[in-house]
């Protein structure tokens, strides 16, 4: 039997030809992959219904099983961002900067593919498509760990990849998948030294800290989303009410949906009760502080931890501040500088606010749900980095590319 090293090494032998490969061959791959998506989305959806039967059946919530099925309009929508994808500038070769030298030496620093992409993420099918999209496009190799429970999904949609691939004459072993060794696969990436050039983790906190801890090879870290609005005392009602409401109930399970709601202690009676209506009338649960409590009559009172917690699901941490200053001490204590937020028609409040936040993505008067590589005009996106390096907020194709510097001479000799 073949093993989870085996598969690397054959990700590895086949990275070189699709370096090589023309935008147009990528492209071809990409619409092919669009292309077979419709038309097998019948499979996809029948071995997505066993996952969804087995996963409800250990006790899935509600929330994760919607980040795990997939239907026909979501495969429609997937196959349209692989379609997005094509239209995009291929990055390689793109000359970052260039000079030439006192002594006639020409330089120019161009992109090239990191190499094997490996990615460990949970119950999201859909990243399957979205990674191995931009790795083709950005030329590299890609080797997948996509957890068990969307285990019979992965393994119709990775037999999808490899069949576009060897159809448009491109080698199929571009794309692997390590998913029937389980975490043993797992595991293996975080060790291949020589063969993972990076390692992506997207899921929960436990899942990006075994990463990180344990990797062996270089990591690009995605983060947990506890993420915050806040709304300052000159926010407009209708902005602060619909904001609030998109960002969390729109889809609540994913990164980029809010949980935390901070509200200047001056635009309580104004806009508090108006927000948490809204939110309440979709069944939102609402964590609040003591003010919180005073003005909405179902709030479950809030602890410490509560305002450190993603929720995935239809809750939401509200606490009352005095001033800017305190959202901003807030948001520095708890925040995963994700996605951070400010409703409000103060210029010098909103320019503060973008300057001296820490985060990846940083907002004024916007949902944090547009923090999307979709949304962003990526296509698609690897994750969101949370980190400082090359790569930080939505990855498309630049972030999965580095560089070399190509230098042409004439018989120079230093001296």
């Amino acid at each position: 039997m073949i093993s989870a090293i085996d598969k690397m090494k054959l990700a590895k032998s086949a990275y070189s030809s699709l370096a090589q490969a023309t935008t147009l061959q990528k492209n071809a791959a990409l619409s092919k992959i669009a292309d077979l998506l419709i038309e097998r989305s019948e499979e996809i959806i029948r071995a997505n219904e066993i996952d969804l039967a087995r996963e409800a059946a250990n006790g899935m919530s509600e929330s994760l099983q919607d980040r795990l099925r997939l239907n026909s309009q979501r495969i429609m929508a997937i196959s349209e961002a692989a379609r997005n994808v094509v239209g995009l500038q291929d990055p390689i070769g793109e000359v970052i900067r260039g000079m030439t030298l006192p002594n006639g030496l020409k330089l120019a620093q161009v992109r090239v593919p990191l190499g094997v992409v490996g990615v460990i993420y949970e119950a999201r099918p859909n990243v399957t498509i979205d990674i191995a999209t931009l790795a083709i496009k950005s030329g590299n190799a890609v080797v997948l760990r996509g957890g068990s429970a969307a285990e019979s999904t992965n393994r119709v949609l990775v037999k999808l990849l490899q069949d576009a691939l060897a159809q448009v004459g491109l080698s199929s072993d571009v794309v692997q998948s390590v998913d029937e060794f389980g975490r043993d696969g797992g595991l293996e990436m975080m060790r291949a030294v020589g063969l993972i050039d990076v390692l992506i983790p997207r899921g929960g906190a436990g899942l990006i800290q075994q990463v990180v801890t344990e990797a062996k090879v270089p990591v690009i870290q995605t983060g947990d989303g506890v993420v915050h609005i806040f709304v300052d005392e000159s926010a407009r009602l209708d902005w602060a009410v619909e904001i609030v409401h998109n960002a969390k109930v729109s889809r609540p399970s994913v990164c980029n949906a809010v949980e935390t709601v901070l509200v200047h202690k001056a635009a309580v009676d104004r806009l508090l009760p108006a927000i948490l209506d809204r939110l309440a009338e979709s069944g939102v649960r609402v964590h609040g502080d003591e003010t919180t409590a005073a003005n909405f009559f179902a709030t479950i009172p809030a602890t410490e931890q509560d305002f450190a917690t993603e929720w995935h699901d239809l809750d939401i941490s509200v606490r009352v501040v005095d001033s800017l200053d305190e959202a901003l001490e807030h948001i520095s204590k708890y925040s995963t500088k994700h996605t951070e937020s400010i409703i409000t028609e103060n210029v010098a409040n909103a320019e503060r606010f973008l300057a001296e936040v820490d985060a990846s993505t940083v907002m004024v008067n916007a949902s944090t749900r547009f923090t999307d590589g979709g949304e962003f005009g990526f296509g698609a996106e690897v994750g969101i980095s949370t980190q400082k390096l090359h790569a930080r907020g939505p990855m498309g194709l630049p972030e999965l590319t580095t560089t070399k510097w190509l230098v042409r001479g004439s018989g120079q000799v230093r001296v």
